[in-house]
């Protein structure tokens, strides 16, 4: 993993970084990585499932927000 370049966890999308995540899961549930690289999968990990919580809460935001016009309007409307 230390050879190889790898982008930013925060220049990935949600599925890219998800699915990188579930990658480096299963290669630290395979077993048999050095010390050294289980520690760059792990925290390589953290990095991408903090990502991830990133896009959720604000996909989370963003349906509240919808939520919360929706029924602004539909109070307006009934008060018309």
């Amino acid at each position: 993993m230390a050879d190889t370049v790898v982008p930013d966890p925060a220049s990935l999308g949600y599925e890219e970084a998800r699915d990188e995540l579930i990658q480096v899961v299963s290669r630290l549930e395979q077993g048999g990585a050095t010390l050294e690289e289980s520690l760059q999968l792990w925290e390589r990990g953290e990095a991408l499932a903090a990502r991830c919580e990133e896009w959720l809460l604000g996909a989370r935001q963003r349906l509240e927000a919808a939520r919360t016009s929706a029924a602004s309007e539909q109070a307006a409307g009934s008060d018309a």
